[in-house]
């Protein structure tokens, strides 16, 4: 009896002491949160990887916070401070829906913030469009949400988007393929001012149109830059360009034929993998969001190698830019 009480006490002070060392790190970060939030709104600047990251603190605009610089919290180091005298917190998200996601619910949940500034690079799904230019979307889908069906199977009626892939056989011809049809789901939208559990279908998010206004006026006009270095250099001078649709999944678009698709089906003018997260956690939260994105490849379109190894860096930049002078320009955002 006394032998099975020690072993129960050992267990318990085991257990309790592994407790209090893992609460007080995530206690100490959050009364640090608490303190940056007495200094007013915020507002929050996400990103996605570290190149895009690179170009951002190369700018050299961020200004730390005196006290407290950054502050670390479920893996992710969120930093603080100004840029253009306008207070900021800024994270890097990491790649993909659920990243992005997380982290943009993170900034509304533990942040006093008033709205999220998402930049990044993308995939130009737009003819029209060049490698180099930054488009701001004013609606993101996103075209993750799949129903796999057999070649007869039966689509659900809210569906759209329908994939044959038997479409795509090479040598065409015989078009049934036991890979059978995608159709597209719409996704499933919590928005703060509905009913609780009760979600709405939702294919396009809209980004806030007050920002979104005076995003295309107040950057009405602005240069980006064309030549990264001496050797890499676009055939023309890059734009920014407004209102295009953007499409997020899961999916690293390098295919010609699933560009084609998308914009056939879509009308999208840029894919990437986490614009319509940020975007629906923000709506969802009541958040004014925005989107810049610098456009680096042809999403598979190209011959040859994908372009964003060689004109990621100057698509990164170029979003980079058009992020910073719009926080720079915006009156709105004297806090």
């Amino acid at each position: 009896m006394n032998t099975a009480f020690a072993c129960v006490a050992v267990l318990l002070i085991v257990l309790f002491s592994h407790r209090v060392a893992a609460i007080p790190a995530n206690k100490h970060a959050l009364s640090i949160i608490r303190q940056i939030n007495r200094d007013g709104p915020r507002i929050a600047v996400l990103t996605v990887y570290p190149p895009e990251e690179k170009a951002f603190f190369a700018s050299g605009v961020l200004k730390p916070h005196s006290k407290y610089p950054f502050v670390d919290l479920s893996g992710r180091r969120f930093r603080i401070g100004t840029i253009y005298n306008k207070k900021i917190v800024y994270v890097r998200c990491g790649v993909g829906l659920l990243n992005a996601g997380v982290t943009t619910q993170m900034l509304a949940d533990l942040f006093n913030v008033v709205g999220v500034v998402h930049f990044g690079i993308a995939g130009n799904a737009n003819s029209s469009l060049s490698v180099g230019d930054v488009t701001v979307p004013k609606y993101v889908a996103h075209t993750g949400v799949w129903d796999w069906l057999k070649a007869n199977g039966e689509e659900e009626e809210n569906n759209m988007g329908h994939l044959k892939v038997g479409d795509y056989n090479v040598p065409q011809g015989n078009k049934t393929n036991l890979l059978g049809k995608i159709s597209y789901d719409p996704e499933e939208f919590y928005r703060e001012t509905g009913k609780p559990n009760i979600p709405e279908d939702l294919l396009w998010a809209e980004t806030s149109q007050e920002w979104f206004e005076h995003a295309s006026e107040l950057l009405k006009g602005f240069k980006l830059v064309s030549c990264l270095n001496t050797t890499v250099c676009l055939p023309r001078p890059a734009n920014i360009v407004f209102g295009q649709r953007a499409s997020s999944a899961n999916i690293f678009v390098d295919n010609g034929s699933y560009r084609e698709f998308l914009v056939s089906h879509f009308n999208v003018s840029s894919v990437d993998e986490e614009s319509a997260a940020v975007v629906m956690t923000s709506l969802s939260n009541k958040l004014k969001v925005i989107v810049f994105r610098g456009l680096s490849d042809l999403a598979g379109a190209q011959k040859g190698e994908n372009a964003i190894y060689e004109f990621g860096p100057l698509a990164a930049k170029n979003a980079v830019k058009a992020t910073l002078e719009f926080i720079r320009r915006f009156p709105h955002f004297t806090l």
